[in-house]
Order: structure tokens, then sequence, then C-alpha cells
């Protein structure tokens, strides 16, 4: 029982220390007002990540292209791994290192907006298409830990979770997703 408590704990102090943090809190605003005006524009959102980071990035994008609070239109949304030919046959053929900025370098605009979710902010395809994305004028938003890692010198808008801890720097991922999710969904719809 102590074991469970102490994990809820941590994880409430890492939120604790999100609430703490100004820099933090105006960063997760600028995104909110980064998407929405993508939306906005007829621009579209796209998120990619690893392992569980993929499977939040897959959420989250499914919260923009479906729905959260309200019945409305969907909107242009979309996690970059969902097309298992394609990441296979790109990580067969070139690398995985490669599979997420051969992607954005095919479909990606500027005015659109990538989202990269990576607890250590090291994930190379991440950095890579980072990279690409911003030769093409893409707006890149890393989700990290506490360091940012070296993603952090590649994003437009760093929101790095106050944690090392994995489990909690992703629950706090989602949590972040859903704010912004929230909060552009409202901006959106009412504007």
């Amino acid at each position: 029982m102590e074991k469970i408590k102490e994990i809820i704990r941590a994880s409430i102090l890492t939120k604790e220390k999100m609430l703490n943090n100004p820099v933090l809190l105006e960063t997760i605003k600028q995104v909110v007002d980064q998407v929405t005006a993508a939306f906005q524009n007829g621009k579209r959102v796209y998120f990619c990540g690893n392992g569980g980071s993929a499977a939040d990035a897959q959420h989250l994008a499914a919260e923009f292209s479906g729905r959260f609070y309200t019945d409305r239109k969907a909107l242009p949304a979309e996690a970059l791994h969902c097309n298992t030919s394609y990441l296979t046959a790109v990580a067969n053929d070139y690398g995985y290192d490669v599979v997420y900025s051969r992607m954005i370098d095919g479909i990606g605009e500027a005015g659109d907006v990538l989202i990269g979710l990576s607890t250590s902010g090291n994930s190379i395809n991440i950095m890579k298409a980072f990279e690409v994305a911003k030769a093409k004028g893409i707006i890149t938003v890393a989700f990290t830990g506490e360091s940012g890692g070296k993603m952090k010198d590649l994003a437009r808008y760093l929101i790095n979770v106050p944690s090392g801890d994995t489990p909690r720097i992703q629950e706090s991922h989602i949590t972040i997703g859903h704010i912004i999710c929230q909060l552009v969904e409202a901006k959106y719809f009412t504007s």
C-alpha cells in the first residue's frame, strides 16, 4: 500500500513542479496559440514519438481529429507512425532514424506544427524530423523530460517536464497534451 502512495505522490509532485514553473506554463500557452493559428490557417498538426511516446502521440492526434470535449468538425492532426507499411519500408530501406524526417519532407508544409514526444529528448528520428521541419518553415514543439536533451536546441518550443523519471514524464505529457487540446478546441471553435 505504501508503495502505491509513493508513486502517486511522485506523480503529484511532478505536476506541482509544472504548476509552479511560469516558463513552462507560458510555453504551453504559446503552443496553444500556435496550434490554434495553424488550424485557423488551414494547416496541419503532426505528432511523433517512439514506444509509449508513440502511443501518446497517437492519442493526442486523435483528440484533435476525433473530438475532445465538444461535438465539432474534425481538425487535421495525425500521428506519423500509423502507416505501418511506410514505417517498415523506410526503416528497412533507409534506416529507422529517417522514418519521420522523410514523412515530414513529403507531406509537411510551412506553417504546420510538428510535436515530437521523447522522454529523453534524444530520439534521433525525431531530431532529424525537426531539422527537416525547420528547413521547411514548420513549427516544432518538443515534449521532453527535465533536461530537454538534444531536442531542446532543435525545437522552437520546449515543453520539458521537470522530472527524470520516464513514467512521470509520460503522465505529464498526456496532461499537457490534454490541456493543449482543450484550450485549442475552445479557442478555435469560439473565435
